[in-house]
């Protein structure tokens, strides 16, 4: 049997409406903003107390385009930290495939499709690798925040409403479902049952677009202890090495959907 989309969407719609009437009317009453920033700090606690950490990642980038068309970009990786001051990502999409290494003193940025490299230092923690490359570097990591040693008392100071969603499964993982508001963005964030409270979905929704585009992190396979890997970058392919500043654009978006071509 063949589906028309015409004929599907007035029902979906409807539905959709119905939905949003549902929420608006029952997450007032059953919201708990104390239990919800109560699990929110016990997962920061807990993942402040991880030695070491891994895990796979999918991602899906949400743009605007100059014509006012929502696109989202899918992406696929893997980390691994070792605190206080390491940390390896891997992530491939359809437009570059890259590595990051830090070993607590060197940074490396290494674009695997074009086989090169560039680095910088900057020594100290994890949490200051995130600041310098947001802040000086104007290259962030996206969904860094849940990477900080203290993730509660970075996030929730700008928090100005809370909803406690109830539950919800990702990756078959039953999860606590919480969303925050702040001035700037709204976020989302699904937090795993039980006695490894991880993050297994973050979202975040810029309010400073009218379509509202949104970065999604899903995390799996997550691992705790073990041995560490080696954080040292070896250039074992012969990449040219590059100024970070000349270094050809390695995020998420093809170049014509780069920051100057959308909305």
């Amino acid at each position: 049997m063949r589906f028309s989309t015409r004929k599907l969407l007035p029902g979906l719609t409807v539905a959709l409406m119905a939905s949003a009437i549902a929420v608006s009317t029952t997450v007032g009453a059953r919201a708990d903003a104390d239990d919800a920033k109560r699990i929110f700090k016990e997962m920061s606690d807990y993942l402040a107390l991880q030695d070491h950490l891994a895990f796979d990642f999918d991602t899906v980038l949400e743009v605007v385009s100059s014509e006012g068309q929502k696109l989202a970009f899918a992406s696929s990786g893997a980390m691994e930290i070792s605190r206080p001051d390491k940390i390896r990502a891997t992530r491939t999409g359809g437009f570059s495939d890259v590595e990051l290494l830090f070993d607590g003193t060197t940074l490396t940025l290494f674009g695997k499709s074009v086989n090169v490299y560039g680095q910088i230092e900057i020594p100290g923690s994890i949490d200051h690798l995130i600041d310098e490359l947001r802040d000086t570097y104007q290259r962030p990591i996206p969904g860094a925040d849940l990477l900080l040693s203290n993730v509660y008392d970075e996030l929730m100071p700008s928090v100005t409403d809370v909803k406690d969603l109830g539950s919800g499964v990702i990756g078959g993982v039953e999860c606590n479902h919480f969303a925050f508001r702040t001035e700037d963005v709204d976020w989302q964030i699904w937090i795993a049952v039980g006695d490894a409270p991880y993050p297994c979905r973050y979202v975040i929704t810029s309010k400073q677009i009218d379509t509202a585009p949104q970065y999604t992190v899903q995390v799996s396979d997550w691992k705790t202890g073990g041995a560490a890997a080696d954080f040292v970058f070896k250039n074992d392919t012969d990449a040219e090495k590059l100024a970070l500043d000349k270094l050809p654009d390695l995020g998420e978006l093809p170049a014509q959907y780069s920051p100057e071509g959308a909305k």
